[in-house]
Order: structure tokens, then sequence, then C-alpha cells
């Protein structure tokens, strides 16, 4: 082929610079790929004025830039770090000024141990708050438990462990399992569901709640807020016994107490067998002391008392005699008393004898009838001067009398019950009325009569 061939040829073929390249690829990038989740380590971190972040997530493989941009990194709840485990939620796309393949990073979270942190210590904030963990609500241990429960895996190594030394510490506490799942996502529903069921059929007077050891994520069912707040609700009495002695979770401090292992609340709920029986025979022979000092002291006040006893023929002698020595003291002491009633009766019935109210009542009927007879002479002169006085009045009375004036040929004229003193208040024919000294008569004026005063 010689060159004008070849250059024939290059007409054909699309030739694209290297900006409409970078746009096409980071076209195909965004309309290929949704928002993804991706997950690695953070490193060559920059943060400019402008608020962006620019960094990129790695692995052992590979890297790939990343860009937060300022609007997105607010809502973060941690401060990212070279070297910090993260999950992203991004845009795969590509920087066209550079044509380099880039996350545009919608979210940003804690990946691992740090997101786990994060959650217990917030969820141990809230229930602290809400007083889950205040030592006025734990409850005390027994002493001797008569059945102790555990709710934990069947399976696990943690039930051979505390089977194990309840058997070996005190073998006759029986032992109730209430099997639930101690990892996984199912975990703390079956867990708290566990721990009702045991508060519900009330079997047991104390539950061990745990598991053995293992990686954060591995007790993680130990710091859920349902569990949590099952232990709290709990009316039996529960040790918390999760993981090793370092390991600490929210069960932990809402228990009535926490044990480091398994291992540690079986020895803790179990009294030492060898203990318990040096203290039992410890307190049998001080009960053996206690009841032989107790019948010798017994036995001891039955001698006194057996020589203190007397014949009932004695006793019944001592007692007649000091009956007889009461009577003989009675009858004295009767006698001397009924001697003094008899004085202070002769005593007082001579003075009542002088103050007899006969001898005044016969003074007083004297006086009263000397009084009787001298309002009766009274009142009968009294009486006489009346009637003395009332016939001077009488005879002065009838003296001025009107009447006796009419007796002695007088009359008196009225009209309408008025005395006529003058011929002035008649007239003819006006009815009048005459008194005489006998009766009335009524009259009609005919004719009038004066005459002067002169007598003419």
């Amino acid at each position: 082929m010689n060159l004008s061939q070849s250059l024939d040829s290059d007409s054909d073929i699309e030739i694209f610079s290297v900006s409409d390249l970078n746009r096409l690829a980071k076209a195909v990038l965004e309309e290929t790929f949704a928002l993804v989740w991706v997950e690695g380590e953070i490193s060559n971190l920059a943060c400019p004025s402008s608020g962006h972040m620019y960094f990129s997530l790695k692995d052992q493989q590979a890297q790939v830039r990343c860009a937060l941009f300022r609007q997105r990194n607010r809502g973060l709840s941690f401060t990212p770090e070279n070297g910090m485990l993260v999950r992203v939620q991004a845009r795969v796309s590509l920087y066209e000024g550079r044509g380099e393949f880039q996350l545009i990073v919608e979210q940003m979270e804690e990946a691992g141990n740090g997101a786990l942190q994060r959650a217990f210590e917030a969820l141990k904030k809230k229930l602290m708050n809400e007083g889950l963990f205040d030592s006025a609500h734990k409850k005390p241990l027994p002493k001797l438990p008569t059945c102790i429960g555990v709710v934990t895996s069947p399976t696990g190594a943690a039930i051979r462990d505390i089977i194990s030394v309840l058997k070996r510490r005190f073998p006759s506490i029986p032992i109730i399992i209430y099997p639930t799942a101690v990892q996984g996502t199912e975990a703390p529903a079956q867990i708290a569901q566990a721990i009702k069921k045991a508060n519900k059929r009330l079997e047991s007077d104390v539950l061990i709640v745990g598991r053995g050891g293992g990686s954060l994520e591995d007790l993680w069912a130990f710091n859920d807020e349902i569990v949590a707040r099952a232990i709290y609700d709990s009316a039996i009495p529960i040790v918390s016994a999760v993981g090793h002695e370092i390991d600490i979770t929210i069960a932990d401090f809402v228990a009535d107490h926490r044990a480091a292992t398994p291992t540690a609340a079986a020895e803790l709920l179990s009294p030492d067998r060898q203990e318990w029986q040096h203290k039992v025979d410890q307190y049998l022979a001080r009960l053996q002391q206690n009841w032989r000092t107790f019948l010798n002291h017994a036995h001891m006040n039955i001698m006194h008392l057996r020589k203190r006893l007397k014949h009932p023929g004695q006793i019944i002698r001592e007692r007649a005699q000091h009956c007889d020595h009461l009577e003989q003291r009675l009858i004295s002491a009767s006698q001397t008393r009924i001697h003094r009633l008899i004085q202070i009766l002769n005593q007082t019935t001579s003075r009542l004898h002088q103050h007899n109210p006969l001898h005044t009542l016969r003074a007083q009927q004297i006086i009263c009838k000397s009084l009787s007879e001298r309002i009766i002479t009274a009142a009968q002169h009294l009486i006489s001067n009346k009637q003395f006085q009332l016939e001077n009045a009488s005879r002065a009375l009838n003296t001025v009398s009107p009447l006796n004036t009419l007796g002695r040929g007088y009359s008196i004229a009225t009209q309408n019950n008025n005395i006529l003193r003058s011929t002035q208040q008649i007239k003819i024919a006006d009815p009048i009325r005459i008194r005489l000294s006998d009766g009335q008569v009524d009259c009609a004026v005919i004719k009038i009569h004066t005459s002067d005063t002169s007598g003419n």
C-alpha cells in the first residue's frame, strides 16, 4: 500500500479529541453505574479551604480517587483521617481535566470497629440518661440459688464451662437452659425472648445471660437495645457473662451483676461445696455445744428447785396457819371498825336531834299565826275606812249629779247627742230630744222664745 492509499483510508476513521474522549467516557460511566457502596481505607486525604475533601480509597490490591464536596461533608458524624476504614455511597465518574477515574461521594460512614464503637457509645449514653444503669435498680443475687437459668447457645463453650463449674462446686443446684442464638441478626430478639420466657415461667431465681469470647461483631447482640431493655425489665436477677474479662457490653451495664466470663458467673452463683460443708460442720459443733450447755443449766436448775421444793402437806399446814392468823386479824379489825362506826353514828344522831327542823318549824308556825291575825285585823280596818270614804264620795257625787237635778223637775234638751244651751243652736222644725228623770221624749221645734239676759 502506498502513501496515497493510506491517506484515503484514514478519511474513513472517526478521530476523538482528548476532551471528547474523556467526556464520552464520563457519560458512559455515569450511565452504566448507579449509586454504589465501596469500602476501603482512606489515604492521601486533602482538605483545601474550599471545604471539599479529596482522598483515595484503597485495599491491598488497588485504589480509587474520591471527591466529597462541601455540601455533603457537613453531615458527617466523624472526622475522616488517613488510615481510617470507611464505607462510601458514591457515583462512578471521571475527572475530565486529568482523565482520572473517580468516585463522587454522596454519603460516608465509618466501617468496622469504629462504627460499632460509635453505635455502642451512643446507645450507652441514651440508656444511661434513661436510668437503666442506676444502682438503685440492681437486684441482689441469692446466696444459695435453688435453680440457675442460663440464657445462651446450647452448643457453645459457655454452657459447657458453666455446667462444669456448677457440677464441681455445688452439683445439687439444678440448671435450666433457655437456648438462643448469641450472634447474628436474629440473636438480639431471641435473647430478649428467652429472658421474657424465664420471667414468665419463674423456674429460676437467678439468670446467667452471656456467651464465650469473640470479636466485637460476634458480641454485638449483647449491645442491642432490645436485649438491654429485656434485662432491665426482668424481675429475676441477671448476671451478665459475655466474652472475656476485657470485653464490655451494654448488657454488662444493665445487668444486676457483671461476671468477667461465663465461668466466673457460675463460680459467683455457686457456693463452694467444701466451704459450705465446713460451715455446716462448724454450725453443728456449735449447736451441739450450745445444747450441752443448755442441758447442764437445766439440770442445775432442776437440782436447785428440788432443794427448794417442800412437801405438799407442810405447805398446806403453813398456809392453814397463815389463814387462821389472817382470820383473827380480820375479826379484830372488823370489831374495831364496827365499834368506831357506832360511836360516829351516836354522835351524828345527837347532832341531828339538836338541829331537828321540827323545833324551828313550830316557832315559825307561831310567828305565821300571829302575822296572819294581824293581817286580818289590818285588812278589816282598811275595808271599814274605804267603805266610809266610798259612802262620803257617793253622797258628794249624788249632790252634783244631773240625774238628781232632773228629779227636782229639770230636763236636758239635746240635738244629735249635743246638749242645747242656747236657742241659737236650733231652728223651727228641728228634731230634739228631751231627757227627763224617768226617760226621754223626742220633739220637734214649733216656736222659739228668746229672753234677754236682763231677765225681762
